[in-house]
C-alpha cells in the first residue's frame, strides 16, 4: 500500500498495490534493499491500533467501492436477464396455449417505420380466444401502402375485435413475438394510439363530445407521421352531420402527415365521402351479415353501409321475429 502526503501531512492518494513475484531465496538475501521505515505500535496502545486500521481502511477503499460496483453490474445483469428470460417464457406459454385451442401463429414481416404496409391473413384477436377458450374467426386483409383503413357495418358483427387484432398483432410484432395469424405485414410505428368510445362521465364534469375531443387533442399533441391510430366509433356522441365533419377534418389532417389510421365507425355521411373522394387512400370495409340477420364475424371489403342494422340487435333482445 502506498500513500502521499498532503496538507497538514495528511495522508492522500492511497493505493492498494498488487505484491511483486517472490524471487528465489538467494536473490533475495544478496540483492541491494532500498532504504525503509517500520514503526511498532505496543499492545495496549488502542489510539495507534485505531490509526492504523483507519490507514488499512483508506488503502482498501478504492478497491472495496469497486468490488461493490461489480457485485451490483453482477446483480442488476441476472436481475434484468430473469426478467427478459421470464417474457420468452411467457411467449412460449401463450403459444402453446393458442396451439392447444387450434390456432396458428406466424413470424411476421416488419416493413421499415418510414414506408406504409398492412397485410395479413386469418388474423384473430387473441386476447378474444384465450377469454373463450376456443378458436375464433379470423379475417384476411390486404391494404398495401394506402393509409386509410374505415371499417362499417352491422352492430355486434365484430368490428371492434377486428381492430382490437390488428392493434394486438401490431404490438406483438414490435415486441418481437410472433402475431396471431396465418402472415401478417406491417410497416414498424413510433407509436400506437387507441380512441375507443367510453361511458358517460359518472362525475357529470364534461359531456361525451367534449371527452372525447380532449382524448383526441391529447393525442394529437403526442402522435408523430410515423404513428398507428385505432378509432372506434370516435365522435358519434353528436349528431351524424356534425359527427362526420369532425372526423373528417381529424382524419383528413392525420392523412397529409401520412399517419396510417383504421376507423370503425357507424358515420355514413363521412364514411361515403371519403369513398367519393379518396378512394386510391383508402380501403373500406364492412362487417358481413346474411339476409337473416346473423353475424359471421367476418370483415369482408365493402361499399360504406347507410345502416347498422339495429332492428336486428332489437330483435333479438326483444324476442321479435318480424
Amino acid at each position: 500500500m502506498s500513500a502521499g502526503l498532503g496538507t497538514g501531512n495528511k495522508g492522500v492518494g492511497y493505493t492498494l498495490r498488487k505484491p511483486k513475484p517472490r524471487k528465489p531465496l538467494l536473490q533475495r538475501v544478496f540483492a541491494s534493499k532500498p532504504p525503509s521505515f517500520s514503526f511498532t505500535i505496543a499492545d495496549r496502545d488502542e489510539a495507534g491500533a485505531r490509526a492504523l486500521s483507519e490507514l488499512r481502511d483508506e488503502g482498501i477503499n478504492l478497491v472495496a467501492n469497486a468490488l461493490a460496483q461489480s457485485i451490483d453490474h453482477i446483480r442488476d445483469f441476472f436481475s434484468m436477464l430473469r426478467t427478459e428470460l421470464a417474457f420468452y417464457v411467457g411467449c412460449l406459454n401463450l403459444h402453446d396455449k393458442l396451439a392447444g385451442l387450434g390456432l396458428r401463429a406466424c413470424f411476421p414481416d416488419p416493413v421499415e417505420t418510414h414506408e406504409r404496409a398492412l397485410a395479413f391473413r386469418g388474423l384473430y384477436d387473441a386476447c378474444l380466444a384465450l377469454r373463450m377458450e376456443r378458436a375464433v374467426v379470423a379475417n384476411d386483409l390486404e391494404a398495401g401502402d394506402r393509409l386509410l383503413v374505415v371499417i362499417t357495418g352491422a352492430n355486434q358483427g365484430g368490428k371492434s375485435t377486428f381492430l382490437r387484432s390488428v392493434g394486438l398483432g401490431q404490438m406483438m410484432m414490435q415486441c418481437g413475438m410472433f402475431a396471431p395469424a396465418d402472415t401478417f405485414r406491417a410497416n414498424t410505428s413510433d407509436r400506437l394510439f387507441t380512441h375507443f368510445k367510453r361511458e358517460e362521465d359518472a362525475s357529470m364534469k364534461s359531456g361525451k363530445l367534449d371527452e372525447e375531443l380532449k382524448r383526441m387533442s391529447e393525442v394529437a399533441d403526442q402522435i408523430t407521421p410515423n404513428s398507428l391510430l385505432l378509432l372506434n366509433e370516435s365522435f358519434a356522441a353528436t349528431n351524424e352531420r356534425e359527427g362526420s365533419e369532425i372526423a373528417r377534418q381529424i382524419v383528413r389532417a392525420l392523412l397529409e402527415r401520412r399517419i396510417k389510421i383504421l376507423f370503425v365507425t357507424h358515420l355514413y355521411e363521412f364514411a361515403h365521402r371519403f369513398h367519393e373522394e379518396s378512394r386510391e387512400q383508402a380501403v373500406f370495409l364492412s362487417a358481413e351479415r346474411q339476409t337473416n340477420g346473423h353475424r359471421t364475424f367476418r370483415i369482408v371489403r365493402g361499399d360504406p353501409l347507410q345502416t347498422s342494422f339495429g332492428q336486428d340487435v332489437y330483435r333479438q333482445v326483444f324476442g321479435i321475429e318480424n
